[in-house]
């Protein structure tokens, strides 16, 4: 069930990197340091690792993109409800900024650098159906500000969902959160937010003007608010990551609790593994269908609920999610595998003949098993109560 591994190694990713500060700081090492290397992507890509920056708040490192003379912006989860955080500059020099306080509910926030020398800022732009995309983020091995391989738009925002994501294939990896997906232009398109499996996240660059709208002094008491829900959060998910044992009812509720107050729909998926894994399943739902409700694109939240229906036993539940799932990640393992028993037990045999056929296609070595599995399935395992 990989979807559950990737909040693993998202959390055990946070702990390991606590480190690199130190490095930074000590040695002395320029986080920069790519733009002065060699680039092997379009110039106006390489260029823009200029306008981005290392940054350490409550994720021990984390990336922010310059968008003003002193103004940046960078992932929420990174900052949590820390006022201020480290920024590190071309030269490894650390500065304070300051978090503007903001009551917006997407994984975004402003920081505000008054000891940020002169240098560029990225312009906005809209992500198109063909846009080339590269994620430029803090490479910590490297040490190094680095502008990655190419990826393509998978999914545009939602129309009607303010809240909904740009689903893409650009890589990213931990440290890179809060750091600029741009196009082939050097525009920014997204805020690096999210991803695994080979699936990736970005709050669109144009909630810029929503996030500036629900900004400054004003907002100060919601916004610590939502910062503590998201340091809660993350440190229940955490504490709860190297057990496998069942959640007993407090526990479960402080999770659906801080994760639901935090407002992020990375969190929702985080907290909806953990719960669903822990045997919370009616909560896990919840968050799960709380996350398509802002972003019906969410391969990655979709899938969750799936597994998290599977645990359940609750195959038919399972059934719109697989078809939709089967159109848009039809050669995922996970999808193939849970359609041909969700389909089969659940009585939906086009769905599970459909799925196995697309899996004698895409992973030859494990048809046969299916194939058994559909001439002679096992009796249904009865649902559980939660």
């Amino acid at each position: 069930m990989a979807a559950f591994a990737i909040s693993s190694r998202a959390v055990a990713a946070r702990r390991l990197l606590s480190f690199a500060v130190v490095v930074l700081a000590l040695l002395g090492a320029t986080p920069a340091a790519a733009q002065l290397a060699a680039c092997d992507q379009p110039e106006a890509v390489c260029d823009s690792r200029s306008a981005v920056f290392a940054i350490s708040a409550f994720d021990p490192v984390g990336s922010a993109v310059r968008i003003g003379p002193h103004r940046l912006v960078t992932a929420r989860h990174v900052v949590a409800d820390e006022k201020d955080v480290t920024l590190f500059l071309a030269d490894g020099t650390p500065i304070t900024a300051q978090v503007v306080p903001s009551g917006y509910r997407a994984d975004l926030v402003f920081l505000e650098a008054g000891g940020l020398p002169p240098g560029p800022s990225l312009a906005v732009a809209e992500a198109q159906p063909d846009s080339a995309l590269f994620t430029v983020g803090a490479d910590v091995g490297r040490q190094q500000i680095r502008a990655y391989d190419a990826g393509a738009v998978t999914a545009l925002p939602a129309q009607d969902h303010s809240l909904a994501r740009l689903h893409h294939t650009a890589y990213s990896q931990p440290g890179n959160s809060g750091g600029a997906l741009v196009n082939a232009e050097g525009y920014l398109v997204g805020i690096v937010a999210s991803g695994g499996e080979g699936r990736f996240e970005a709050v669109p660059a144009t909630a810029l003007a929503a996030l500036e709208e629900k900004s400054g002094p004003d907002f100060a008491e919601e916004s610590a608010e939502i910062g503590a829900a998201i340091r809660i959060c993350t440190t229940l998910i955490e504490n709860n990551q190297a057990t496998r044992d069942r959640l007993d009812a407090q526990q479960a509720k402080a999770i659906a609790t801080a994760c639901g107050r935090s407002g992020n729909r990375q969190l929702f998926d985080l907290a909806g593994q953990t719960l669903g894994r822990g045997g919370a399943g009616e909560a896990a739902v919840a968050l799960f269908e709380r996350g398509l409700a802002e972003d019906p694109n969410a391969i990655n939240t979709r899938l969750g609920l799936v597994i998290t229906h599977h645990l359940l036993r609750d195959y038919e539940a399972e059934l719109p999610h697989l078809y939709w799932l089967m159109e848009r990640a039809g050669d995922d393992l996970q999808v193939l595998r849970f359609a041909i028993q969700a389909g089969t037990w659940a009585g939906d045999t086009a769905l599970a003949q459909r799925a196995f056929e697309r899996l004698k296609v895409v992973n030859p070595q494990t048809a046969p098993a299916a194939e058994r599995f559909l001439n002679q399935p096992p009796p249904r395992p009865p649902k559980l109560a939660n």
